[in-house]
């Protein structure tokens, strides 16, 4: 290819690393392809005179490990035990920081987005507001099964298809939307607590976030659907909501009593009637900024409309369930949240250094001279 060659060493190593990885598809035609873009990403990113030191490299194949929750030492023996070599791991850390370093430095400033731009993702604009369509799993975590809801939720975090996720969710999540295959409906982005709107904003139709940590749970999400809407969309100063504490956790009887509470109240302030001489404790009714919220809190209350409740959650270490209620959300009249501004706007620039970059690289591969034997 062009004046470098692709030997069957490096395709076969390559091949195992993509195995090990998990990668979805045919780790042959994997490797061949990223090998085949690594190379004219190489010819580019010499030909700009960018380099990496060796901290660099060390840093980022140390990171890289990380993600397998590994140190670099271990992670190498697991790749050696599996007959993939160091440097195997080396180059491929190379390429794609290289290729970072270099995409950034010659696309970044079009990649930017304008404050109109994050204003209209942000719902801020007159011209539109972006919903999202997201898929859940929502898996309890107590004491007892750590370490395997992680690694679950880390299996989940790998799946490859709608399929395969709204399957996980059916068997394994305990939110109600686990009987719609954990589907979710168009929901503002705005309506999500503001730590996972640059989040969401950077999934691709079908790509599924890390595992998040929440009070009691795990939650994932993958992302079905992203579109404009005309009319901006509302953002809140604050969010009201009553929290209705029940003994028994997930226990048919706490949930019976739930169902039975939900069915008595219209209003918040009923629940002030149901709560009548028990202990105080037993209701709590707040109003909070948006990113205030407890993230677990936040994200049921983003599926509620005033009025609607949601039974899904627990404190003390899953023995209390929480009847969640909506009692309203304070329109924002201009403040907003730096942080969620700063997510959104990093989530859009994320966005079009991809896009640049795979124009970039096809650019590079018609111009080039590939022979495959």
């Amino acid at each position: 290819m062009n004046n470098s060659v692709i030997t069957n060493f490096e395709l076969e190593q390559r091949t195992n690393f993509m195995r090990i990885l998990g990668s979805p598809g045919d780790p042959a035609e994997i490797a061949l392809e990223d090998l085949i873009k690594d190379r004219l990403k190489e010819e580019a990113t010499s030909q700009a005179g960018i380099s990496l030191s060796e901290e660099a490299i060390t840093e980022g194949m140390t990171e890289f490990a990380g993600r397998a929750n590994l140190t670099l030492e271990e992670f190498l023996k697991a790749l050696g035990e599996n007959g993939v070599s160091p440097e195997t791991l080396r180059d491929y850390t190379i390429a794609g920081l290289t290729w970072r370093d270099y995409v950034g430095s010659r696309f970044l400033s079009r990649a930017r987005p304008s404050e109109g731009e994050i204003d209209r993702a942000m719902g801020r604009a007159g011209t539109g507001g972006v919903q999202v369509l997201l898929s859940e799993v929502i898996i309890p975590i107590n004491q007892q099964n750590v370490r395997q809801v992680e690694e679950l939720a880390e299996q989940i975090s790998n799946l490859d298809s709608y399929a395969a996720f709204s399957s996980a969710a059916t068997q394994y999540s305990a939110a109600d939307s686990r009987t719609n295959q954990g589907h979710l409906p168009w929901l503002p982005l705005t309506k999500l607590p503001p730590q996972l709107q640059g989040l969401v904003l950077a999934l691709k139709p079908g790509e599924i976030t890390p595992p998040l940590p929440l009070q009691g749970a795990v939650a994932l999400f993958q992302m079905r659907g992203v579109r404009e809407v005309a009319g901006a969309a509302p953002r809140f100063a604050a969010i009201e909501y009553a929290s209705y504490y029940i003994p028994g956790g997930h226990s048919p009887a706490a949930q019976a009593t739930a169902r039975h509470v939900a069915s008595q109240i219209d209003t918040c302030d009923d629940l002030y009637g149901i709560a009548k001489d028990q202990d105080p404790a037993v209701l709590d009714v707040q109003s909070l900024a948006p990113a205030e919220i407890p993230q677990d809190v936040a994200l049921e209350l983003a599926k509620l409309d005033t009025g609607e409740t949601s039974a899904m959650l627990t404190r003390n270490n899953g023995q209390t369930l929480v009847l969640l209620m909506m009692c309203g959300r304070s329109a924002d009249l201009g403040t907003g949240e730096d942080d969620a501004r700063q997510g959104v706007a990093n989530a859009l620039t994320q966005q079009r250094l991809e896009a640049f970059s795979a124009s970039f690289v096809e650019q590079l591969r018609a111009d080039a001279e590939i022979v495959i034997k």
